[in-house]
């Protein structure tokens, strides 16, 4: 086992003078090619090539010396620190840190960045990184070959987002370029690189926040609220203790994109956005998306609202995690159903009905959950019913996602 390992951040200003006393006692020192090409790295130290951290880690369990690990930026945020500091691997890990490239890259932008989304874009995160992308004003993407400024504007077809595009920061070949969401795979981009991703109805406050990222806390109390908070009036299947259940069911989180179909006042949508995911809200009726759009302004939360009826306006939209069904009938069921989301609800007003959706989802391979829900309004001045609601709840999970790892 390495007698000592040192990780040392690199923003491309010189090294400090911790870190050039532990490179100068390294025996072996791993990183990319830019970091092993440094002066400072000794002549006769051992050159790892850092590719896979864990194979690097691996290498510096096995030598006997004293190793340093180089990095871009901090390495303790989103970095190798993590990987070096496995149980496997045994390693005791000592840090000089830099400046993280997120850091950098508002600094570049003149911007602050307490009130931004942090996320790691790679092949397999991309669409859960475009997601936030959607839902939230302000985000910080830390990309790489695959999942970079291009494909982070492909993906974010028809919601308009301002990208400033920080490459090589640190480096000679430094560059920053602000281009529009739509504009962004026109061109080639150089790796490394940090995109910040600015836009939605939302814009920036001068006051000081408590918590970084988005606050949670904020916007009134409850997963749902009563009608009147949406400034609509929602339908008969948007009652508040439907939509309650029909959240709990599906549970939307961060990275996740929701449809709404038949998204009638965007009560539900909205309610949906308010928890952090992305919602695109589908209706035929003019009237309803401008609704939801007004409801979505009122409560602060962002939603792509689309204008058609399902379910042929559902083909070109992008995957979703979750889905509810506002309407339709079976035929809609059966389209959300071949896009095969991870949880669905609908609901049903008569017996007949629920069983023909509940067994659509089944022949769908979902396994199909019904509860009759029956809720009484009462004036509690004189403990009078003042309305009645009674529906079919139906939920199908698919056993086949529902056990991936998001």
């Amino acid at each position: 086992m390495a007698d000592r390992v040192t990780v040392i951040g690199w923003d491309g200003s010189p090294l400090t003078a911790a870190a050039r006393s532990a490179l100068g006692a390294a025996t072996l020192v791993a990183g990319a090619g830019h970091h092993l090409a440094l002066p400072e790295v000794p002549p006769a130290a051992e050159r790892v090539r850092l590719g896979s951290v864990a194979l690097a880690a691996r290498r510096i369990a096995a030598h006997r010396g004293t190793a340093v690990v180089l990095a871009d930026g901090d390495p303790g945020f989103f970095g190798v620190v993590r990987t070096l500091r496995a149980p496997e691997f045994g390693l005791e890990v000592e840090v000089v840190p830099a400046v993280s490239a997120v850091a950098a890259a508002f600094a570049r932008a003149g911007m602050p960045w307490d009130d931004a989304q942090v996320v790691v874009a790679h092949p397999r995160t991309l669409r859960r990184a475009v997601n936030v992308c959607r839902a939230h004003t302000k985000v910080a993407v830390l990309t790489s070959p695959g999942a970079g400024p291009a494909e982070l504007g492909l993906l974010l077809e028809g919601v308009h987002r301002t990208f400033v595009i920080c490459e090589e920061l640190g480096t000679s070949r430094e560059r920053v370029t602000v281009v529009t969401s739509d504009k962004a795979a026109d061109h080639t981009w150089r790796d490394p690189n940090v995109v910040i991703v600015i836009g939605g109805s939302l814009g920036t406050t001068d006051e000081a926040g408590w918590i970084a990222g988005r606050d949670p806390a904020t916007g009134p109390r409850g997963w749902t609220l009563p009608a009147g908070a949406y400034g609509g009036t929602p339908g008969e299947g948007e009652t508040e203790l439907l939509r309650a259940a029909q959240l709990a069911r599906l549970g939307p989180r961060l990275g996740d994109l929701v449809w709404d179909i038949g998204c009638g006042s965007g009560a539900f949508a909205t309610d949906a956005a308010r928890g952090g995911a992305a919602v695109i809200a589908v209706d035929r009726d003019p009237a309803a998306c401008a609704g939801a759009e007004a409801a979505a302004r009122r409560l602060g939360v962002q939603l792509h609202v689309v204008h058609g009826t399902a379910p042929h306006v559902l083909e070109n939209l992008p995957e979703p995690d979750v889905v509810r069904i506002g309407g339709g009938g079976v035929a809609v069921v059966s389209a959300v159903a071949d896009r095969r989301p991870q949880r669905v609800v609908a609901h049903a007003a008569t017996r007949d009905e629920a069983e023909l959706v509940g067994r659509d989802l089944t022949e769908h391979g979902y396994r199909v959950e019904c509860a009759l829900l029956q809720s009484v309004g009462l004036d509690t001045r004189a403990w009078t019913e003042t309305e009645r609601s009674v529906a079919f709840l139906l939920s199908g999970v698919l056993p086949e996602r529902e056990d991936r790892a998001p």
